[in-house]
């Protein structure tokens, strides 16, 4: 049976019961913000809110995370919560306060200049700060005395996300050694001799090693965690359960890819095709074959590689000049961060320079659209493109690969996929590629804008059945389930505890 959001909310009942869940992340799932005088909300897109808050609205929860918004401050009570979804309330946003330069230093400084690039082998070097490292430390623990706040006498989940809080889990087990922590690392684990290099490898390892489940995206990045976890602090591994045993605690390490909801950019027909037309009209593409990359800019992303893909493309099969274009949509992202300033700055120079080399006077084969698209123009796109081009240089999963895949209810189209992307050990059906090889992702290129429907059509239907069936809402069941279970086995030892304390009190009493 296929995972869906009601049977999640289901599950969400039925696992955890009376268990009180408590979900951490850096972003809110709503925000609060001023528009002249009024005050409105909206919903920030992202895989996480979508498969979360519907298990938060079953089980009436409550979410910590930053209070980002310009609002956020003034519909918060005196223990800064607010209840949520504003227009139907049903679980508790409770907000932590960080100063500018807590978010900086904590932020954009040591989770995106520090362990972003740490994480992703795309060559570009960590920042190793020590006020990076202090800001992240200080916000970590803020993090954990809003949790401990909102920790009552029933059992309890805490549900950590992502490597914003490598310290967090660390700090709530001092605080509250029986509590059940678990953790998902959304962005791939180094093996060990690109993480030793980190200042405080050893306090990172032993702060992750406070949750009861880690998991990351895929299996290869478990290992390189264990790995890390047995070379760095010494601990022992537990290889049949692949389970971490350091200072007397069990810490599972299990893979659960992530994914997206397959109706997520489910619109009615009639309105793709205007809204596709529209696109190509506005951005000149005309009826020309199109392949498409939507990406948040980033170094980890491979665009000037595939912009490089392209040029040869057209220097071997110049023969295809005016017969398509190339899309890249994606709006500039951490440009406060030198690197990514760096990388705006690269994309723009070399497209200009492939343009320049195969341009016409009617046709350009490049054309960059650096602002965010909603998420009707984004189905839009993906549905009117021959292809979409991924090529990550190393990515925890990549959803835009999953995303493309669910909006082809057409059954045609095709993808272009880096091997270097967690997708792609699930994605086997695309067209796979290493995006460091030009000739190899150029051959791809070609491939996919001469591919015939009939194979787009049995290609696309494997696509469409795996994303289908390992949908986010199976990912948050199935994570839910595991730290439940672990809730339960916790309070069967507490009570077995408790049972032999009560008979081994009783039996002195009668002896006295």
């Amino acid at each position: 049976m296929l995972w869906t959001r009601q049977r999640l909310e289901e599950a969400a009942r039925t696992e955890l019961g009376k268990v009180k869940l408590i979900i951490v992340a850096n972003r809110e799932p709503y925000v609060h913000v001023y528009d002249g005088n009024e005050i409105r909300w909206k919903k920030p897109a992202g895989g996480l809110t979508v498969a979360l808050c519907p298990v938060m609205q079953a089980c009436h929860g409550t979410w910590v995370a930053h209070g980002s918004g310009s609002a956020d401050a003034a519909v918060v009570d005196e223990h800064d919560r607010v209840a949520v979804p504003p227009d139907n309330p049903s679980y508790s946003l409770r907000r932590v306060w960080l100063t500018k330069e807590e978010e900086d230093g904590y932020y954009l400084g040591f989770s995106n200049d520090t362990l972003w690039p740490l994480c992703h082998l795309a060559h570009t070097r960590p920042v190793f700060d020590p006020d990076y490292w202090n800001h992240y430390r200080t916000v970590n623990q803020k993090f954990a005395d809003a949790v401990l706040d909102e920790l009552t006498d029933e059992p309890c989940l805490v549900f950590v996300q992502d490597y914003h809080f490598a310290l967090l889990p660390g700090l709530l087990r001092q605080a509250h050694p029986d509590l059940v922590i678990i953790q998902f690392w959304h962005i791939p684990w180094p093996n060990f001799e690109m993480f030793r290099i980190c200042p405080w490898a050893r306090p990172i390892l032993e702060g992750m090693l406070g949750n009861d489940l880690l998991g990351f995206h895929i299996r290869g990045h478990c290992s390189n965690f264990l790995d890390c976890a047995v070379r760095i602090l010494g601990a022992d591994v537990d290889s049949q359960h692949a389970a971490v045993l350091y200072q007397g605690r069990r810490t599972l390490v299990q893979p659960h890819p992530i994914s997206v909801d397959p109706n997520h950019l489910r619109f009615p027909e009639a309105t793709l095709s205007e809204t596709a037309r529209q696109l190509r009209s506005e951005l000149g593409i005309g009826d020309r074959q199109l392949l498409v990359g939507v990406d948040r800019i980033d170094y980890t992303k491979g665009i000037p590689e595939r912009l490089q893909g392209v040029d040869w493309l057209l220097r071997k099969k110049p023969e295809l000049k005016e017969k398509f274009q190339f899309l890249q949509v994606g709006a500039p992202s951490r440009t406060s961060i030198e690197s990514y300033r760096r990388l705006n700055e690269e994309i723009r120079q070399l497209a200009q320079q492939i343009n320049d080399r195969h341009a016409t006077e009617n046709w350009k084969p490049i054309v960059l659209v650096a602002q965010q698209f909603s998420a009707e123009q984004i189905a839009a796109i993906y549905r009117t493109a021959d292809a979409c081009v991924v090529t990550s240089l190393h990515d925890g999963m990549n959803l835009v690969a999953k995303e493309f895949v669910a909006a082809r209810a057409d059954e045609q189209g095709v993808l272009v996929l880096s091997r270097f992307t967690g997708a792609a050990d699930e994605l086997t059906d695309a067209l796979l590629v290493n995006p460091y090889d030009v000739e190899e992702l150029a051959n791809a290129l070609y491939h996919a804008l001469t591919m015939p429907a009939s194979e787009q059509q049995t290609r696309m239907r494997s696509l469409r059945q795996q994303v289908q069936e390992h949908n986010v809402f199976r990912w948050a069941g199935e994570l839910l389930a595991e730290g439940a279970r672990l809730v339960q086995r916790r309070q069967w030892h507490k009570d077995g505890v408790q049972q032999l304390r009560t008979e081994q009190t009783s039996a002195v009493e009668t002896r006295t």
